[in-house]
């Protein structure tokens, strides 16, 4: 093995609860309220969008990942179908997205452990610690991930249970509380609720640690998504059901008041356990495709070339994994919860804008999916990230021209050299 190549260690059982625990954590106990506060009741018809959108991008990502089975994701696919500076785009705003990503998760997961004013601090020690468990070895993610899943799901079935055992909040579906936040409200619910179904991307972005990855990967990414969106259907219906959309909106722990209703003494631990769980095993697998995305990024030169190392023993990139968490440390210390998934949806939008450019323009003897999937992706993307909260496009906007003007003068520099 040589200092710039991963080891293929993954089967189709790892990929899919890679997956898996990147979406069953990345949104299901924390966005919600943020959702509801947009579109109220709306938020069902957000999902159906977002879902539609998130398909078309999880087909194009699979059908990318089998003409091109290596690190890096849509950076890699972009740069090979499109140009490097189509594949830059896309590599930035997943790195810087999904980095927001891991700050979101480790702030989900302090607000439901940790003691009031003391959750900044801890969602610090659960990113170094996830971080030195990706160290150890993609193995060692992949069979965290597999315990973490388990948990979570048997927790979140124990939570719909209870949420659906209490009385239904008054008039909580009708076409008042279904449209009360327009057709932007209910876009801009759809935009937030798209950082759900993004945890597929981890399995794209580790397409070089994947054995038979042409076969495996394709089919790990439909599956993953077809169980997230399943939970997540249940979830946001238990959840509006049990609190009204009023109340999911202003609730910091959606899930749990919802289970709370049902008066079951011992539900509350439960579903803490549980979304701990499901925000360590998103943050896991966040720590790790990021990590990939800025290994393969350093590999070409797009990022300092002192990421471009794997561990001679572990097999890990294991350079650009404390890179990323560095940064994630300083986002939990200078952001909230809602600012980190809005951020987080834009850039990972813009990402799969580009997927599904890619996509289109593959070759026929590559296509596995009608064309229709990956102009509805695209087109999806540009809506959802224009009718984001106008922080998040503003933010996004900037960091994007922020690195467009890092690679030029790389480049400019380069030339003179």
């Amino acid at each position: 093995m040589t200092s710039s190549s991963l080891q293929r260690r993954l089967g189709l059982g790892d990929a899919v609860f890679i997956g898996l625990g990147s979406m069953i954590g990345a949104g299901v106990f924390a966005v919600w309220a943020p959702a509801a506060d947009a579109a109220g009741t709306g938020l069902l018809i957000g999902l159906a969008i977002a879902a539609i959108v998130a398909f078309g991008n999880a087909t194009s990502s699979a059908q990318l990942a089998a003409a091109h089975p290596t690190s890096g994701g849509t950076y890699a696919y972009g740069r090979a179908e499109l140009g490097p500076w189509w594949g830059f785009v896309a590599g930035w705003g997943f790195v810087v997205g999904k980095i927001a990503s891991c700050a979101a998760m480790a702030l989900t997961f302090a607000a439901y452990v940790a003691p009031a004013g003391w959750e900044r601090p801890v969602a610090i020690v659960a990113v170094v610690a996830l971080t030195a468990v990706n160290w150890f070895g993609v193995t060692r993610t992949a069979g965290a991930a597999r315990v973490i899943v388990v948990i979570s799901l048997g927790a979140l079935a124990a939570a719909v249970t209870a949420a659906f055992s209490a009385d239904a909040a008054p008039g909580w579906f009708s076409a008042e509380t279904v449209w009360e936040g327009g057709g932007y409200g209910i876009l801009q619910s759809a935009g937030l609720l798209f950082f759900a179904f993004a945890g597929y991307a981890r399995i794209a972005t580790m397409g070089e640690e994947v054995r038979d990855p042409r076969r495996v990967i394709p089919r790990a990414i439909v599956i993953a998504f077809l169980v997230a969106l399943a939970v997540y259907a249940v979830v946001a219906v238990a959840v509006l059901s049990a609190l009204g959309p009023a109340g999911v909106a202003v609730s910091t722990e959606p899930v749990a008041d919802a289970a709370a209703r049902s008066g079951w003494d011992w539900i509350d631990v439960v579903v803490r356990v549980g979304a701990a769980a499901a925000s360590l095993g998103a943050l896991l697998a966040l720590i790790a495709g990021v990590s990939r995305t800025a290994f393969a990024m350093s590999r070409e030169g797009d990022l300092p070339r002192l990421l471009d190392r794997v561990h001679p023993r572990w097999g890990v990139p294991h350079r650009a994994e404390v890179a990323a968490a560095l940064v994630a440390v300083a986002l939990v210390a200078l952001v909230d919860l809602r600012g980190a998934i809005g951020f987080s949806s834009f850039g990972v939008l813009l990402y799969y804008f580009v997927a599904n450019v890619a996509a289109f323009r593959q070759a026929p003897g590559a296509r596995r999916y009608p064309m229709a999937l990956q102009i509805i992706g695209a087109i999806g993307c540009l809506v959802l990230a224009a009718t984001l909260p106008w922080q998040s496009v503003v933010g996004g906007v900037i960091v994007v021209a922020a690195g467009v003007l890092y690679r030029a003068i790389r480049l400019r520099v380069a030339r003179r050299d």
